[in-house]
């Protein structure tokens, strides 16, 4: 079932938060006095076919398919091996310091400063994800001038303690390959890095680095450098226009008129990104004036950043308790009557959302799913799940992956939701998905769902202000319709709709065909594990066919 009609008001609102993100981080004073982040009800960047409830008050936002099973301590579906947070194989990647301890879910955005002065302003995300850690280490890249550090938790938006360190220092502080050669920072965790789990870090500081961004003739600038992290964006300086890009990337508008050029890259060795921009005529002095304005504010800072990035639909505090959901709140009216084009120009690289698929026997029809997503805005307590027409749902589970903590869950149906102290909003949007029609809201909601709807419930404690969640939802789903066996052959036939995704065949079958390129790689437990990455607004339709192991 579609539902992107329902998507776009708040697909608008992930596009106006990665904006003020973006405003936020440059240092734009203005858009830092904004009030809190829009009210209103929307239903996520869900794959086409899914169904999924979520409401900006009171309810999560949501879109994964009803489709998961987990062990309710670990969220990890019975017998399966899964790392903390899941993450894609990462292909090995020269980078100094980060064979020793895990991390995953890792983005980075690059703002490039004035011309001439050979400086970006960095914003990295990662998850530090090494069981019981309580360090984590952030090397220095080999000739890039480092200033203006700052570290955040993005669970509680607080900033963090740290220190710069020598390689040498690193080993002895628990980073045992660290290089010699090169300087770290030594991150001192907020809490130690949970079994299932990890502890979500955003990096904030300005680099230097003549050989990486230069300028070319009189009016061009060149960013060439060699990218190991697999999710990207780089902004380019106000009344710059893009020229050329080496790699295939999403071109999209910044709220201030600067231009963002993002990639996925899932190459084997670190993205050799060449980007070339050109003044734009008449805008020499103002650009440069309004970019050197805001590398005073965001690039060249002695103390905390000024506001710290977030990802799309993640707000991160600062120390003044400034956030970027606050900042968003100024372009509301925006989000109230977007464009239809406004689904298809939110950056695909920043999205957060994972589903990872672990097929059981093909007989069973059965597949155990989890789907984590982090949740920000203020207020929220509450997950839902509306279970699609014609397939069963059970052993749903969800987990606090900051903490490590299990969260209570309940499946409720048909008169029961009425009685679940769930708002008119959330009625009308269970109503609306569960009868596969058009957003139609109104006071007869309660009275519209029928006795056969089916939502899954996961309630965590409300998101306070500046704050976020990272939570993983998980169920067993069964769908003849999408997971069969026919003849010998096993297939599995299902749209997605997420930048990334992953499908585990089960025990004892080998890969025969996959319709969509995919990175193939084997689990601990010697299954087939494919990894799915989609940079592009739309959905892939997924056909996989394995056959049994023969013995021996």
């Amino acid at each position: 079932m579609a539902i992107a009609s329902r998507h776009r008001g708040k697909l608008a609102a992930l596009s106006l938060l990665a904006c003020a993100w973006a405003a936020a981080a440059h240092g734009a004073a203005a858009a830092r006095a904004a009030a809190a982040a829009p009210a209103g009800m929307a239903v996520t960047d869900a794959p086409a076919g899914t169904a999924a409830v979520a409401a900006r008050v009171g309810t999560a936002v949501v879109g994964a398919p009803a489709t998961t099973a987990a062990s309710p301590a670990t969220g990890a579906p019975p017998g399966a091996v899964i790392p903390a947070t899941a993450p894609a194989p990462r292909p090995a990647v020269p980078a100094a310091g980060r064979r020793s301890q895990a991390d995953s879910d890792d983005y980075t955005r690059y703002e490039l400063l004035p011309p001439g002065s050979s400086q970006f302003h960095i914003l990295y995300e990662v998850t530090a994800t090494s069981p019981g850690a309580t360090s984590y280490f952030n090397p220095i890249r080999k000739g890039s001038e480092a200033s203006g550090e700052a570290i955040y938790d993005r669970a509680s938006g607080k900033a963090l303690s740290f220190a710069v360190v020598s390689g040498e220092e690193a080993r002895r502080g628990g980073l045992p390959d660290a290089e010699l050669d090169a300087s770290y920072l030594r991150i001192q965790l907020p809490r130690p890095v949970p079994a299932v789990g990890g502890v979500r870090l955003l990096i904030d500081k300005t680099y230097k680095d003549p050989k990486s961004y230069y300028q070319k003739g009189d009016d061009r600038i060149v960013f060439a450098r060699g990218l190991g992290i697999r999710r990207n964006a780089i902004v380019l300086p106000a009344g710059y226009e893009l020229v050329a890009c080496n790699m295939p990337a999403q071109v999209l508008p910044e709220a201030d008129g600067r231009t963002r050029v993002s990639f996925m890259h899932t190459g084997p060795e670190a993205a050799p990104l060449e980007l070339e921009a050109r003044r734009l005529p008449g805008t020499g002095a103002a650009a440069g004036a309004a970019a050197a304005a805001g590398a005073a504010a965001g690039g060249e800072r002695g103390g905390p950043a000024a506001t710290p990035a977030a990802r799309s639909g993640e707000a991160a505090g600062t120390g003044s308790g400034t956030t970027v959901a606050a900042i968003a709140a100024a372009a509301a009216p925006v989000a109230a009557a977007p464009a239809p084009e406004s689904e298809r120009l939110v950056e695909r690289a920043h999205q957060d959302r994972t589903i990872v698929y672990f097929l059981r026997q093909p007989e069973s029809h059965a597949f155990d799913l989890y789907h984590d997503y982090t949740e920000s805005h203020e207020g929220t307590d509450k997950y839902l799940n509306v279970v699609r027409k014609g397939s069963a749902s059970s052993s749903p589970s969800a987990l606090d992956l900051d903490t490590g903590e299990p969260l209570r869950v309940e499946t409720l149906r048909g008169d029961a939701l009425r009685h679940a102290g769930l708002t008119a909003a959330e009625l009308a949007e269970i109503a609306d998905v569960g009868s596969g029609t058009a957003a139609t809201g109104g006071a007869d909601a309660a009275g519209r769902i029928s006795p056969d709807t089916e939502v899954v419930i996961a309630r965590f404690p409300p998101v306070h202000h500046g704050e976020s969640i990272r939570l993983r939802i998980a169920e067993t789903y069964t769908d003849p319709r999408s997971y069969r066996l026919e003849g010998e052959r096993l297939v599995f036939d299902r749209s997605f709709g997420r930048p990334r995704d992953a499908v585990v065949l089960p025990a004892g079958w080998y890969l025969t065909a996959s319709a969509i390129p995919a990175l193939i790689s084997e689990t601990a437990d010697g299954r087939i594990r494919l990894d799915f990455v989609n940079p592009r607004p739309d959905q892939i339709d997924v056909l996989i066919e394995a056959r049994r192991r023969p013995p021996g």
